[in-house]
């Protein structure tokens, strides 16, 4: 084989797909601005929350963790539009050509931006966590939150357990609306799927009138249970434990990925 034949050794065509991939998403606005949006969002909600939230006896039952990460609610709606905006305008603009042109390997090039995803949305999770953690802890204890109501602090290890915890389920949330945006190809319909497997699960809890369903309900869907990694109090009361609940999340994410990857290499671009 001569030289000109020689094909690249996987490793090089890996880093040349990773650095494509980071160079999109530096250069296409959505994905990135939506992560700061991600950002301002988780902790505009959480000064709101914990301003609004009151502990006037050692007897109230108000978890400051899950008070302080209210914002993950509407936050992940942003995040999960990221994730499919970061494959979505591919298709949309028709550039997936020649993405998929310019690196034949259609898995390495998922696993790219799978990959640069998984960083940009992480660093944006972990600053959206510490901010929302900060404006907790600032601002809860002038509210009751406090030793003589059972609260000793808000810096103890289940605290920082539930801070993890919220930044990789946000994190997760966004490989998920990738594989499935990667499985749709259409990113109005991908976004109303992803919103669907998140919201409809603890929308049809709530209706249940059989608490051993709704129950269920809240251990296998992504949203209810990746959030139960948020509780620091009555955590022997929930469905699943806060680190089983965020394995529920990442086997949905991993199975979006999978889909995704299987119909990517499998069909047309």
């Amino acid at each position: 084989m001569n030289r000109g034949t020689q094909v690249a050794p996987p490793r090089y065509l890996l880093a040349q797909a990773l650095h494509a991939e980071w160079t999109k998403f530096r250069t296409v606005a959505g994905p990135s601005w939506l992560l700061a949006g991600v950002v301002a969002l988780t902790v505009a909600v959480a000064v709101a929350a914990a301003c609004a939230a009151r502990c006037r006896s050692a007897a109230c039952g108000i978890d400051p963790a899950t008070v302080s990460f209210t914002g993950i609610y509407p936050g992940q709606a942003v995040a999960a539009v990221a994730g499919v905006l970061a494959i979505g305008n591919e298709y949309s603009t028709g550039m997936i050509k020649l993405s998929l042109t310019a690196m034949p390997r259609r898995l390495t090039w998922l696993f790219a931006k799978a990959s640069v995803l998984t960083g940009s949305a992480l660093a944006a999770a972990a600053l959206a966590v510490a901010g929302a953690a900060l404006a907790g802890l600032l601002i809860l204890p002038g509210h009751g939150f406090t030793a003589a109501h059972g609260y000793p602090s808000l810096t103890s290890a289940t605290d920082f357990r539930a801070a993890a915890g919220t930044a990789l389920y946000l994190t997760l949330i966004a490989l998920l609306s990738l594989g499935l945006a990667a499985a749709v190809r259409e990113s109005a319909a991908a976004i109303g799927l992803v919103l669907g497997v998140l919201y409809l699960f603890p929308i049809a809890a709530d209706l249940m009138s059989n608490p051993t369903l709704a129950r269920h309900l809240d251990q296998v869907g992504p949203l209810p249970a990746g959030l139960d990694a948020q509780a620091t109090i009555g955590v022997k009361s929930l469905p699943l434990t806060p680190w089983q609940g965020l394995g529920v999340t990442a086997l949905w994410t991993a199975g979006a990925l999978l889909l995704g990857a299987l119909l990517l290499k499998f069909r047309d671009a």
